[in-house]
């Protein structure tokens, strides 16, 4: 009867460690990398404009990626929904270029790991005139010795995009 009760608990106690094992805790947000120009040798990645990594706290995570193309083309605003594809490697996924050639454009492109606040991370990808990528901010502030990812508003989007479009006009005159 001993042994019986002893090996019902060891059961348990695996059972338990497997299920820690399995869903890893989710403290602290999550981090987002932009990789560019994407290696031509992965079948996964070969057409790709650039690829986002996503990461816990070092780890690559498959966590949901989503994004939009936000634009002004001949002075009107359009804003294009982005699709991402997985490629071969864990917490990595490919973008292929969605939106038109000409105009302004910042690729808005969040990594999210849960519903609540804290839980995502956005970076903001500035497209140059020649449609490379020309910078790469993720907006963060400091609290507790850490780089903790800011929420990005529409509005900050909308005045940095509409400033960088004023200056590709002035530029050109």
């Amino acid at each position: 009867m001993q042994w019986h009760s002893f090996s019902r608990s060891l059961i348990v106690a695996g059972i338990a460690l497997a299920a820690l094992a399995a869903s890893p805790p989710m403290a602290g947000p999550p981090w987002i990398s932009i990789e560019y120009p994407p290696s031509p040798y992965d079948p996964t990645t070969r057409d790709a404009f650039l690829l986002v990594h996503a990461f816990h706290h070092g780890t690559p995570m498959n966590f949901p990626v989503t994004g939009s193309a936000e634009g002004i083309v001949d002075g009107q605003r359009r804003s294009v929904k982005l699709g991402f594809a997985k490629t071969s490697r864990t917490g990595t996924f490919a973008l292929k270029k969605q939106w038109l050639s000409e105009g302004t454009w910042t690729l808005i492109i969040t990594v999210t790991q849960g519903e609540s606040a804290g839980n995502a991370v956005t970076a903001l990808v500035d497209i140059g005139v020649s449609g490379e990528v020309a910078s790469v901010k993720v907006p963060t502030s400091r609290r507790d010795g850490w780089n903790i990812p800011k929420t990005v508003t529409v509005q900050e989007v909308d005045a940095a995009l509409r400033a960088r479009a004023a200056r590709a006009v002035a530029e050109r005159s």
